[in-house]
């Protein structure tokens, strides 16, 4: 076997120890001109039908903020242009995530009326476009730093990341129970993945129990990670880096593809990329 056929077949089937999680096949970067562009884009999401992608970018200028949540439409022509949708407020507004069942768009937001720096909304998703955006309220927010909503794939388990007191060190992964529209009071994410460092921006994958997160000693000077963490007796790890999608610059943002529940979509900083920009993988789960 040639070189070249044994780096694809190493790529075809990257398992990450302990995880879990097999990753296949090269990244590809999402919709290059229209979503992956010079400016920073974070976080994709797309809806169940495959018809609607939503990220952020904080430094793409035309919306109301500095932080601002854009949208494309698919049609039989491809993605189209993008624009901001309409519950952007003049703050910030990022971290955009489809529920499973497309109904709502949680997110989070810096606007007038939270409890302090940035809480957690929803939004539902209507025939027209989106209604009013809510606040999640005091069960799940607090007076810190509320970031990158993920309900999971039954509805029933909120996971985020907090920098509220009583972590155990910046930002922490946290959960919050929902039964019907109520949340119970959240609570770390259980077992010992939350370290001294910033543990943040997460998603579950198709399983409902296998999780991707972003990680960094200070995520404001040091680089940023994926690793991913598979739960046992209910408790997780502390986790094992993602090697097959983390580069030599900044990698965060991961999302599962509601559309594709096989991909994993994630963001990060590529050699001559204009910041950070989209991109899709797909993933297998090991039994």
């Amino acid at each position: 076997m040639s070189p070249l056929a044994l780096l694809h077949a190493w790529l075809a089937a990257l398992i990450v120890a302990g995880s879990g999680l097999a990753i296949v096949d090269q990244p590809e970067r999402f919709a290059p001109g229209i979503a992956s562009t010079n400016h920073s884009e974070v976080r994709l999401t797309i809806s169940p039908d495959g018809k609607t992608a939503l990220w952020f970018s904080r430094n793409r200028p035309g919306g109301p903020g500095n932080h601002d949540i854009w949208m494309s439409r698919r049609t039989d022509g491809g993605w189209g242009a993008a624009v901001p949708v309409s519950f952007n407020s003049p703050g910030r507004d990022f971290d955009p995530a489809f529920s499973a069942d497309g109904r709502h768009v949680y997110f989070s937001s810096d606007r007038p009326g939270g409890l302090g720096g940035d809480d957690i909304y929803r939004v539902a998703v209507t025939a027209s476009g989106f209604g009013s955006p809510e606040p999640l309220g005091p069960m799940v927010n607090s007076s810190a730093k509320e970031w990158a909503p993920m309900l999971a794939p039954d509805g029933k388990t909120l996971l985020f990341s907090s920098d509220r007191a009583g972590g155990q060190g910046k930002q922490d992964l946290y959960i919050a129970r929902r039964n019907k529209n109520r949340f119970a009071p959240a609570e770390p994410l259980p077992g010992a993945l939350n370290t001294a460092a910033d543990e943040f921006d997460v998603t579950f994958l198709a399983d409902g129990r296998t999780i991707v997160f972003s990680r960094a000693a200070d995520l404001r000077t040091d680089r940023i990670d994926l690793f991913a963490a598979l739960p046992k007796a209910g408790r997780y790890p502390v986790g094992t880096k993602l090697d097959g999608v983390n580069g030599d610059k900044d990698s965060y943002g991961p999302m599962l593809d509601w559309s594709s529940p096989n991909m994993l979509i994630f963001s990060a900083e590529r050699p001559g990329s204009g910041g950070m920009d989209l991109y899709r993988v797909r993933y297998r789960l090991e039994p």
